[in-house]
């Protein structure tokens, strides 16, 4: 059954902000050995000072290579939030997912999106709210958002008793499925593992520097049904993503600090590109085990865009 949950009604449990714990959004081996992961290395600091360091350079830019977000709505915001999973998953609780979710309502929120979280849901529920979604009349939307918290594998994301392909939900707003989105950015935000490599990082001897017309206007105008599409994926394909119990997941962390700052002035990629900046500068993995000490993340941007996307 559909859990629908607003930030404001979901506090946050008071042990998770005490957890300092850093977890991947994987199936634990079979010594359960990420069960041993530390704590992460006290980067805050550093974290705050590469943000306020961001020099604020913007684009020169032409209406008629944005996007039209001046419709009624900017549109709906769909998290699904997946915490806990059925045993025979072999999954463990996703601790720190619900810090993620309440963060990133606010975030979309203060965008300008009707933003609705959804709770431990199945494969089959994740489709149909999805299917629901992309049935709805979106005339008066400017784009749509989708967001994944959970444990994934490479072109998976794994529902509370099963994995399913992603590609199976975000098909559903192809231009060939939902007319009211055709010619609109549909954006899908993935927290979860591509697969079990991990990134050791390599030392570098350089450290961080200082410093238009509308489709629907023109009936013979054609664009590919796969077009307008864009997917922030939480790490490249074949790696393990991270995140911490009581911060939250690394990639969701970065984005709500960039989308906080520079939301409603950067262009997408812009804001994506300085998410990858973040994750990959300040964050660090800490184990008591060696082989899972030290490792480092990148986040991976796909995108079909065939305009620039402001939130202004």
């Amino acid at each position: 059954m559909a859990s629908v949950l607003a930030a404001e009604a979901a506090p946050e449990e008071a042990s998770e902000e005490k957890l300092t714990e850093d977890d991947t959004d994987a199936r634990p081996d079979r010594r359960g050995r990420f069960l041993l992961f530390g704590s992460k290395k006290n980067k805050d600091g550093q974290m705050q000072e590469q943000k306020n360091s961001f020099e604020s350079h913007y684009r020169i830019v032409s209406p008629t290579f944005q996007y039209k977000m001046s419709h009624r709505q900017v549109g709906k915001c769909i998290i699904i939030n997946n915490k806990n999973f059925d045993a025979r998953t072999g999954m463990n609780v996703r601790n720190g997912t619900d810090k993620d979710a309440g963060e990133l309502f606010k975030c979309f929120k203060n965008l300008g999106f009707d933003v609705f979280i959804y709770n431990d849901q199945t494969c089959a529920n994740m489709e149909r709210l999805l299917r629901e979604a992309s049935e709805e009349d979106h005339s008066d939307s400017s784009c749509f958002a989708c967001i994944l918290l959970s444990h994934g594998e490479e072109g998976m994301i794994y529902g509370t008793d099963a994995a399913m392909p992603i590609k199976t939900m975000t098909s559903l707003f192809r231009g060939d499925m939902c007319k009211s989105l055709v010619g609109k950015p549909k954006l899908f935000f993935i927290q979860a593992c591509r697969g079990s490599e991990f990134d050791d990082g390599i030392q570098t001897d350089s450290g961080p520097p200082n410093d238009t017309l509308e489709t629907d206007a023109n009936p013979r105008h054609k664009i590919p049904v796969e077009a307008d599409f864009l997917f922030a994926y939480s790490t490249v394909p074949g790696y393990y993503s991270w995140r911490n119990p009581g911060r939250g997941s690394w990639f969701v962390q970065a984005l709500c600090n960039v989308l906080n700052e520079f939301g409603k002035q950067l262009e997408i990629m812009q804001i994506l590109t300085r998410v990858n900046y973040m994750v990959a500068t300040s964050f660090e993995s800490w184990s008591e085990d060696p082989n899972f000490t030290e490792k480092k993340q990148i986040p991976c941007v796909v995108s079909m865009l065939t305009k620039e996307l402001y939130f202004n």
